[in-house]
């Protein structure tokens, strides 16, 4: 099979076409034909070897994939050949074929897909087990989410609006606040261009319930401070590269709550709760409560360029890789 290998840490420059030998099901496990895989913001910190689980190369980058499965392996049940699924596979994405432990495969309706499918997994997952396992969203509540209009952020407004929040959608440009706009946003703040903290003061004068940043930097401590009374700040990632450090004094004077959000840790400790959350998502999309977006899809051979434009935070919504049959 056609695979791009990481064969040296560093930038997405270092990915390289090979052939690799076709992988077998082992137990518990499925092989999946790739049709189309998304990358991802981890997927660059792996190949850079900064993510928090260091992979030595070589080894295949990608870590959500969708097509159709191959072949299953010994104890597989709920699953057969012809299936077509989206898998969170960890690492081997980049690839024309890919083993993955059978719970975290999950069929997919008919109406989805098969590009978008391949970009569920990690943003949607994220996104619903923060909002609802973690931050327990209610109807009516005021949900702020930082870097709107990425992968998760976007992610974070559809579910929040289908969860019956109030959403303020929070971005760098008029053009990432116009695709927060175009999925139902209440309100929007351009925080190159605005004072965010004052702007929230406007429009949330008692606060916002949940924050959901997956960007850090300075917006992380103007958020907190924007909490309201028993306000609860989820910490996803740090896009922007710069950690925040906030006191916790901020969330004292509120009885907030800090909730760090790692989602593929999460489902691989908890797979039942996790397909019912998938299932869940399932349903949202068929009833046309969430859409994916998917800005531009590459073919494998661009795999590197499509990384890149990841890191460079180019994307709005998703980028995909299309695997050609």
């Amino acid at each position: 099979m056609k695979a791009m290998q990481c064969r040296t840490l560093g930038g997405p420059e270092n990915l390289t076409e090979t052939v690799l030998t076709d992988p077998v099901a082992g137990d518990g496990e499925v092989v999946v034909d790739v049709q189309a895989a998304g990358v991802n913001f981890p997927d660059g910190l792996i190949v850079a070897g900064t993510y928090q689980t260091r992979h030595e190369p070589p080894f295949v980058p990608g870590c959500e994939v969708a097509g159709t499965v191959r072949t299953i392996g010994a104890g597989v049940t709920g699953l057969t050949p012809g299936d077509r699924v989206t898998a969170f596979c960890g690492l081997g994405g980049y690839a024309e074929q890919v083993a993955v432990a059978a719970t975290k495969v999950h069929r997919i309706p008919d109406e989805l897909d098969i590009v978008d499918a391949a970009t569920v997994p990690v943003v949607y997952g994220t996104s619903y087990h923060g909002l609802v396992d973690r931050a327990n969203l209610q109807p009516g509540e005021t949900l702020l989410v930082l870097g709107a209009s990425g992968g998760v952020g976007l992610t974070a407004v559809q579910i929040g609006k289908a969860l019956g929040a109030r959403v303020i959608a929070a971005a760098s440009s008029p053009e990432k606040l116009q695709l927060a706009a175009d999925h139902r946003a209440d309100e929007l703040i351009d925080y190159r261009a605005q004072d965010l903290a004052a702007r929230l003061r406007e429009l949330a004068p008692k606060g916002v319930d949940v924050v959901y940043d997956p960007v850090g930097g300075d917006a992380a401590q103007a958020a907190v401070k924007s909490l309201a009374w028993g306000g609860r700040f989820l910490t996803v990632g740090y896009a922007s590269g710069d950690i925040p450090r906030v006191g916790l004094n901020r969330l004292l004077l509120k009885e907030g709550a800090a909730l760090g959000v790692l989602w593929g840790a999460w489902a691989g400790r908890e797979p039942e709760a996790n397909s019912a959350n998938m299932s869940r998502l399932f349903e949202l999309f068929t009833a046309g409560s969430l859409r994916p977006v998917v800005s531009r899809s590459y073919p494998l051979a661009d795999a590197s360029a499509a990384l890149a434009a990841v890191m460079g935070r180019a994307a709005l919504g998703k980028i995909a890789l299309r695997i050609e049959e």
